[in-house]
């Protein structure tokens, strides 16, 4: 039978595949259209299993909070290329991931893939993901996902670059105002540009102190400078270096990148905003997640594919 334009252009906005596979679709299909999706879906997915050895590691990373801002879960999907990731559709489909996450009992990737779909019940998340692969037609990988809550407070999300770096910061708060809410936000901004691995000291283990006293203490006894000094003098030298290097990885102790003296720490700025709001305050935690990080990335060699095309 003949396959008119309307029916193509139907099956096309109904599952997003390009119009020469539609066409193949309803004629294998006889202009079946719930057929010719079917047909759609198994090519899809034949499709997404040889794309998925590609290397995906650009994409984006997503927040989304419920309604009170007293929960929030961060995502991260991989693309192969940063253009995909930018794509509307693409970040349509991360955001059906991350509403999926907020709500998710699972508790490892395994169980999350497993769970049935939101956005299409009839499959598992994870056929959904290889649809979404068939649709947009590069290899798509959810990565990870991080869920957090606070019912005495509330939750403050910053994006970065499109998705490209997401921190949600856990504040614990008896008011929530827009002061507080404007605070939250500016020390997510610095943990997504001072890198913190702790909020504070006290979060830092022996083992990791233990373990950079081993450290500072061969590099100042290598130091010239320290040399033939008592061994007090060392110790102190060492705890000095140990307590500058704490200082640069726990986000209270950093020194806040807004401040107009560049002395005050975010300690003491988190505090300013609780006592010119008549608030208890406490930055209880933080999620950061920097999309593509401890990935391999392709390495493209624009060069060398002209030639292999060319056969030289």
């Amino acid at each position: 039978m003949a396959i008119t334009a309307a029916q193509v252009k139907e099956l096309r906005e109904m599952t997003g595949s390009g119009m020469m596979d539609c066409k193949k679709a309803l004629t294998a299909t006889e202009g079946n259209i719930e057929k010719a999706v079917e047909w759609l879906r198994e090519k899809g997915l034949a499709t997404a299993q040889k794309k998925a050895s590609r290397i995906a590691a650009e994409g984006v990373s997503m927040a989304v909070l419920s309604d009170d801002a007293k929960k929030a879960v961060v995502v991260e999907v991989n693309s192969e290329t940063d253009f995909v990731a930018q794509n509307e559709k693409f970040q349509n489909y991360v955001k059906q991931v991350a509403e999926q996450a907020l709500d998710t009992t699972a508790k490892n990737m395994e169980e999350f893939m497993a769970e049935q779909s939101k956005a299409d019940p009839s499959k598992t998340v994870e056929e959904a993901n290889a649809a979404q692969i068939a649709v947009i037609g590069e290899n798509l990988k959810i990565r990870r996902f991080q869920q957090i809550c606070e019912e005495n407070g509330v939750l403050v999300a910053y994006t970065h670059q499109n998705g490209k770096i997401v921190t949600i910061v856990d504040v614990e708060t008896d008011v929530v105002n827009d002061a507080i809410c404007e605070m939250g936000k500016n020390v997510a901004m610095q943990v997504t540009s001072m890198r913190p691995q702790y909020t504070s000291e006290s979060e830092v283990s022996q083992e990791f102190k233990d373990h950079e006293i081993e450290i500072l203490t061969k590099q100042v006894q290598e130091d010239p400078k320290m040399a033939g000094k008592p061994e007090k003098v060392v110790l102190g030298a060492v705890q000095g270096r140990l307590k500058k290097e704490l200082k640069e990885i726990c986000l209270l102790d950093q020194i806040y990148v807004k401040a107009e003296d560049g002395k005050q720490s975010v300690a003491q700025y988190v505090q300013q905003v609780a006592k010119e709001n008549g608030a208890n305050i406490c930055i209880k935690g933080f999620i950061r997640f920097e999309t593509g990080e401890g990935l391999e990335k392709k390495q493209e060699d624009f060069a060398a594919e002209v030639a292999a095309q060319m056969g030289l």
